[in-house]
């Protein structure tokens, strides 16, 4: 009997001791691999966290590009809707002018045209030479076409004539026979003269002939020149 207990209890030893290092063995493994799992997992949470970050930069980047953009193209087309107003007001300036313009001429065309059709109601109607001649020259020039040297009675013709002509020309006025005693080419005595300021004045003993000089007042631009300078001449039928 002791001999069997001893053995048992040598034997239950030999058990005790061969079973706790295997038993410590084994918890440290489990704990290493749950350090390993441990660590894998901050890699993870490591990684997911700076893709993350990566992500709201490139959101934030891509939002600051956006607003910029936008911003740009805004201000862009407020740019194009003020060039477009402004050019819209010029146009409009601009057709306010044509229009202003055109009743002007219109105005002046039908006073043309009264002008011209009293002119026709006496019998006449008025022409310019295309020469430069000599007043005797020029008043040749007319009546080689059924007319002669224009006559101007009255102020309302002075005007209209004056608002045609637009350069100096002879008109069927002089002195040729006697100085100082004006008279048209019909014979018919001056009664009303359009003088400019200080004409006639004979300038030099030799200006017996009469020209029509726009240049220097619209009504009174007569002028006494001599008779050989050259002029056109202004004609009436």
């Amino acid at each position: 009997m002791e001999i069997e207990t001893i053995y048992q209890n040598v034997e239950h030893k030999d058990i005790k001791d061969t079973s706790g290092p295997q038993t410590q063995s084994h918890s440290q493994d489990e704990g290493k691999a749950q350090k390993c799992r441990g660590s894998r997992c901050l890699v993870l949470i490591t990684v997911g966290l700076g893709l993350i970050c990566v992500l709201l930069l490139v959101f934030i980047i891509l939002k600051h590009i956006t607003i910029t953009a936008e911003r740009d193209l805004i201000k862009s087309y407020k740019n194009t809707v003020e060039e477009f107003n402004q050019t819209i007001n010029s146009l409009q300036d601009s057709y306010t002018d044509l229009t202003q313009n055109k009743i002007k001429l219109e105005s002046k065309v039908r006073s043309l045209s009264d002008e011209l059709k009293k002119a026709a109601s006496k019998g006449g109607w008025l022409f310019m030479s295309t020469e430069l001649k000599s007043w005797s020259d020029s008043r040749q020039y007319c009546r080689d076409r059924g007319a002669d040297l224009v006559i101007i009675n009255t102020e309302e013709k002075q005007r209209f004539i004056s608002s045609l002509v637009s350069e100096s020309a002879c008109i069927g006025l002089s002195d040729t026979e006697n100085e100082g005693i004006m008279k048209w080419v019909d014979n018919s005595p001056l009664n009303q003269g359009f003088w400019f300021k200080g004409e006639p004045n004979n300038f030099g003993g030799d200006e017996d002939c009469i020209e029509l000089n726009p240049e220097k007042h619209n009504l009174n631009n007569w002028n006494d020149r001599s008779c050989s300078d050259t002029r056109k001449g202004i004609c009436e039928k």
